[in-house]
């Protein structure tokens, strides 16, 4: 039996409008096939929540980057998990949540704002796009874990 691989929520980040940067709401809801209640990105699409490591962005800040939860545009900010080594097709389970991973990474057409300040953002690499398959509630300090 393999271990399951377990992360904490860090923050939970929306926006109102697509551009602009997301900010920690510490609660969201998420609805089957639609996303985080009040985000810009919600909708019935294959990238409804975004989600990146915690510990991923804690390396670009050691690079001497000062980013803020939600800077990349991720809705879930998660310590402990490396999303990019999971494949397209695992599902993630918060509380009653369930999410299914649909996309690794994304091409950046124009470069964000934390681009043009440092120089690289990590989300196209390092980020991933999941469906809610099934919604509820997230908060901030919630475990995530890999659903086998």
């Amino acid at each position: 039996m393999s271990k399951k691989i377990i992360g904490t929520v860090v923050a939970v980040c929306t926006s109102e409008k697509k551009g602009t940067a997301k900010q920690n709401v510490n609660t969201v809801i998420l609805k089957a096939n639609h996303g985080l209640a009040g985000d810009a990105h919600a909708g019935a699409w294959h990238r409804q929540v975004s989600l990146l490591s915690y510990n991923k962005v804690e390396e670009f800040r050691n690079k001497g980057a000062q980013v803020q939860a939600g800077a990349f545009g991720e809705n879930i900010l998660v310590q402990d998990i490396d999303f990019k080594k999971l494949p397209v097709g695992t599902c993630l389970r918060s509380g009653n949540v369930l999410l299914k991973i649909t996309q690794i990474g994304k091409e950046c057409h124009a470069h964000c704002a934390i681009y043009h300040q440092v120089g690289d953002c990590i989300m196209p690499r390092e980020g991933v796009f999941a469906k809610v398959l099934q919604g509820g509630q997230i908060t901030v300090g919630d475990e995530m874990y890999v659903e086998a």
